[in-house]
């Protein structure tokens, strides 16, 4: 019987300290010639509400590539499959990218995957969302001959224009999606990618309602976005109907909301110069470069007042207007009332546009 007793309380013992270290019994498997990273997964619509999703094995080795997919009910699911049909067990501990059809945005929504990742301590918060318009798995399989690293190509690319803040294009990783989709006076948006004649390439940003896809805006008007929101800095924007490029586009933005909360200003204040020009002004001479700046003005306010109203009749903020009802030592709008509000709000849009004579840079180099 003391011999039981003592047996059962060292069993006790080794179980509390277990227990308390957060230590399990079983281990991992950590052998690095047994494993293989997961870099990303692409996720599309499957059969009989499936998901569909699709990688790059071997992700870091010199073999050879191929690409692997699996239709599953879970997400959780796709690890075991992808182990059971390769030699390697996978690990998600080095995932960058996680690449989601825009069907499956659009209609199933993406609150779901998002959670999965947030609840996975695997997963880093840093990974990139990106939506894709087109058969992304078609096209790794088409690419993958030409190029054996084609996901990490990509992967530095958005990692280029994130660290560089290029403002070129929309770069959100799981952890600013997260902050947009759970905080109120907000709505998410990710990048857009389209697929078309074997080749990927940059379309716009994909605006969203909570966590579903209800639009993607492009050229001109993402351009706007990227100056409102994003960057605000564009190294380029050209204006086709005025026949004009501005070129190093810096903005800051500032909102007032008159008391009774139904007139909201946005001024956009802008730096920018001519990087080209192919219309009949003279722009050399000071009052027709004047007039242009007016015609410019005009143009970026009838613009961006009509993404705005779109972005009113979405019922989507990704601009985050809804922080600005906030003050000091006073409670909270309910997030409710605020959408009542902004669906109704008169939101006038005024430009400031200081644009650079274009006799500097000429000056600049006579003077060399």
């Amino acid at each position: 019987m003391r011999l039981r007793k003592k047996m059962a309380k060292k069993l006790s013992i080794i179980f509390m300290a277990l227990w308390l270290t957060g230590c399990a019994p079983f281990t991992e498997n950590n052998i690095i010639e047994e494993l293989t990273p997961v870099t990303f997964l692409s996720l599309s619509k499957g059969d009989e509400g499936k998901i569909k999703i699709s990688t790059i094995l071997p992700s870091l080795s010199k073999e050879k590539k191929s690409v692997i997919t699996q239709e599953v009910s879970l997400i959780k699911e796709v690890l075991r499959s992808f182990n059971l049909s390769f030699y390697q067990e996978m690990k998600f501990g080095q995932m960058r990218m996680l690449i989601i059809n825009e069907d499956l945005g659009r209609n199933e929504g993406i609150m779901s995957i998002i959670n999965v990742l947030l609840t996975d301590p695997d997963i880093s918060l840093r990974i990139y969302l990106v939506i894709v318009k087109g058969n992304f798995e078609e096209y790794l399989e088409n690419q993958l001959d030409k190029q054996e690293n084609l996901d990490y190509s990509f992967y530095r690319m958005l990692k280029h224009y994130e660290e560089k803040n290029q403002g070129e294009l929309s770069v959100v990783n799981l952890h600013e999606f997260k902050k947009l989709l759970y905080t109120p006076y907000s709505d998410p948006f990710l990048p857009v990618f389209k697929i078309e004649n074997d080749a990927i390439s940059y379309e716009g940003t994909a605006l969203f309602q909570n966590d579903k896809l209800v639009e993607i805006i492009t050229t001109y008007d993402d351009r706007i976005f990227q100056l409102l929101h994003n960057d605000h800095y564009l190294a380029v924007l050209p204006i086709p109907e005025l026949q004009v490029v501005l070129g190093h586009v810096r903005s800051k933005t500032k909102v007032d909301i008159n008391k009774s909360l139904s007139t909201m200003t946005y001024t956009v204040n802008i730096d920018s110069r001519i990087e080209e020009y192919r219309g009949e002004k003279q722009l050399f001479d000071p009052q027709d470069l004047e007039d242009f700046k007016k015609d410019i003005q005009s143009n970026l306010e009838k613009q961006t007042q009509e993404l705005v109203k779109k972005m009113q009749e979405l019922n989507v903020d990704p601009l985050q207007l809804g922080i600005h009802t906030l003050k000091p030592f006073s409670k909270p709008m309910d997030e409710k009332k605020w959408i009542e509000l902004y669906k109704k709000m008169d939101i006038k849009i005024k430009y400031n546009i200081n644009i650079n004579p274009l006799t500097d840079a000429n000056s600049k180099r006579q003077n060399l």
